[in-house]
């Protein structure tokens, strides 16, 4: 009984409740950034009114990538996921030829789903990047 409840528990975890939270600590975590950059910048005035606010903005602002790391970030996640992607395949085949388990099995289904979309997602990177290198001017 307890095994059917924790069959159901883990999908429902992993596909729902993992997004939620992890989209929560990322916004949660530049709302933070946000605000303790607004009192960074509120002490500043404070402490010296003639001091120019803009350029201690500035300072504080995120550097916009070039097209050329823009570029470079992509061909480094496609290579990262393609190969993440056939690892997990490569794991999968391992499992289920030295084990009784066969693919549709949890272990090796969740290896083998896991593997086909990181492979996607990477190869989708892969092809971007070749696609726009010849774009971006040296």
């Amino acid at each position: 009984m307890t095994e059917n409840i924790i069959a159901l528990l883990i999908p429902f975890g992993a596909g729902v409740i993992l997004p939620i939270v992890s989209v929560w600590l990322t916004f949660r975590s530049i709302m933070n950034r946000d605000n303790h950059r607004a009192e960074i910048l509120a002490e500043a005035i404070k402490s010296n009114p003639d001091v120019d606010a803009s350029s201690i903005a500035d300072a504080f602002s995120k550097k916009p990538r070039t097209p050329r790391e823009v570029l470079n970030l992509r061909l480094l996640r496609g290579c990262m996921f393609t190969l993440g992607g056939i690892a997990l395949a490569v794991v999968c085949a391992i499992l289920c030829e030295n084990t009784d388990l066969t693919v549709m099995d949890f272990p090796g289904f969740f290896l083998l789903i896991s593997g086909a979309s990181s492979l996607a997602v990477g190869i989708s990177y892969l092809v971007v990047y070749f696609v726009t290198r010849n774009q971006i001017e040296d």
